[in-house]
């Protein structure tokens, strides 16, 4: 592929549709509600203007002994949040745990991308454009600048 189809680092899908905004609200609201639909929690950030919680539903990757936010929508509003925050807080029911967050390199991607892919195709495949968790680690890495990761570590 030539280098002109290369997401930019500022690609962005925005939240569209009625299936989307539907499937989006009930999954917050069992997670709200203390269950978690295949590691959804609610992440919730401080605005970087407002300082006031923001909050939307996300999948929590477990990989390698590491916890993974990973941003299929692109460089999205939490995602701009969190890296100003630096960290937020994840929400399973009552329970809330605070975090930092360490972003990652693309160069870092592809494998989180894969594990990424392998769990949630049939929910976030839409927006990887044809890429699937069987892509090349050299595809994988060419889509990385459009797909934020963020590592999950303890609150100091």
């Amino acid at each position: 592929m030539s280098d002109a189809a290369a997401p930019q680092p500022t690609r962005y899908v925005r939240p569209g549709g009625l299936t989307d905004k539907v499937f989006n609200r009930l999954v917050a609201a069992a997670t709200r509600a203390g269950l978690s639909v295949w590691g959804s929690r609610v992440l919730a950030v401080r605005g970087r203007k407002s300082g006031e919680w923001r909050t939307t539903p996300v999948n929590l990757l477990a990989h390698g002994g590491e916890r993974y936010l990973v941003a299929p929508r692109g460089h999205t509003q939490w995602v701009r949040n969190i890296r100003v925050a630096g960290g937020g807080e994840l929400r399973l029911g009552r329970r809330v745990e605070e975090f930092r967050a360490a972003e990652l390199a693309d160069a870092d991607k592809p494998e989180v991308l894969r594990a990424y892919l392998k769990r949630w195709k049939f929910e976030v495949g839409v927006f990887f454009d044809g890429v699937g968790p069987d892509a090349s680690d050299a595809e994988l890495l060419r889509i990385a600048p459009g797909y934020p990761v963020f590592r999950v570590l303890p609150a100091r």
